[in-house]
């Protein structure tokens, strides 16, 4: 159906978002409250690019904006991930939350346009002086528009695109995880002390991870930017981040598959139960509890742990068979 065609870019967009603040949450043991913020910088620094370098052919125009996206959001990663490393617990994610409401006011407040003088950068409208045949991009609060209009002939392959990048997400935090780096990070979150007396150092692990985590948030963000004709900053609050958390949260901290399985139920769950009209936020938040209990519950995880025994024990006696 169009609701849920409509419903698979976004679905990659947020899968994406939720394995990459899995690396910080699940891997670093780093709670992050910024996520909305980085696929921001990455969302809005690749449809700047995307309507500045407009005479580049689509498909290449497109992975460079990829890359510009990511590029960006990483930088930022680094620039704040320095300071606020050094900092534990619930200082951390009030930093990293405060970052994202910075970045959604200084964008809320830019004027940017071009024209044949180069690019200009205000922060009002009055103050964007351009020429006969300029054009202005960013509109402040108002965001960008046009930006999927600039790749009408492959907009039919978005889904396609973001099933790749979902793939090369998997792949690079995967193969992150199981390297000497990621055995590194995650010696940090199970026991500081002791990875630190072994020589290891925590910081620039943890911001290898907050680094990376930046990078492929921005690649949500571009995905997310390319797949609209309007672009807003109001869009990219505390909600988003917050939301990206329950994802990571109920698909089990550190379980890459489980991020994956619960932001494709509980995204696609409230458009689907739109027939219900106002039971459908009642449905949702039952089915938020029991996946919740599913995960997290003793009793519940005892459960899950004898299947799988039950499971392996049926599948050895096959193979001797």
């Amino acid at each position: 159906s169009r609701l849920l065609t409509g419903l698979l870019v976004p679905l990659c967009v947020y899968v994406i978002a939720a394995i990459s603040l899995n690396l910080v949450v699940g891997f670093s043991g780093e709670l992050s409250l910024g996520h909305a913020g980085f696929m921001c910088v990455g969302a809005y620094s690749s449809a700047l690019f995307s309507h500045i370098a407009s005479d580049i052919p689509q498909v290449p125009r497109f992975i460079l904006a990829i890359l510009i996206g990511a590029a960006v959001a990483a930088v930022f990663g680094v620039i704040i991930g320095i300071p606020v490393l050094r900092l534990r617990g619930d200082y951390l994610a009030i930093v990293t939350l405060a970052f994202g409401e910075i970045i959604k006011n200084l964008i809320n407040v830019l004027y940017i346009g071009v024209d044949d003088k180069g690019i200009h950068v205000a922060t009002s409208a009055a103050g964007l002086h351009l020429e006969a045949g300029g054009k202005q991009i960013l509109k402040g609060a108002l965001g960008i528009s046009g930006t999927a209009t600039l790749y009408k002939d492959i907009k039919s392959y978005f889904f396609l695109i973001g099933v790749l990048l979902l793939l090369l997400t998997l792949f690079i935090v995967q193969n992150l995880v199981n390297s000497r780096s990621g055995r590194a990070i995650m010696s940090t979150r199970d026991n500081r002390i002791a990875a630190e007396s072994v020589g290891i150092n925590i910081t620039r692990y943890k911001l290898l991870a907050f680094t990376i985590s930046a990078a492929l948030a921005g690649v949500a963000g571009v995905l997310y930017a390319h797949n609209l004709s309007l672009l807003k900053v109001s869009v990219f609050d505390y909600n988003m981040s917050i939301l990206v958390l329950v994802y990571v949260v109920l698909g089990g901290i550190g379980n890459i598959r489980g991020s994956i399985i619960a932001t494709i139920i509980l995204y696609a769950l409230p458009e689907l139960l739109r027939g219900f009209a106002n039971y459908r936020m009642l449905i949702y938040a039952i089915v938020l509890i029991i996946m919740m209990l599913f995960n997290w519950a003793p009793a519940a995880r005892d459960w899950r742990a004898r299947m799988v025994e039950k499971f392996k024990g049926k599948k050895e006696k096959k193979e001797v068979a």
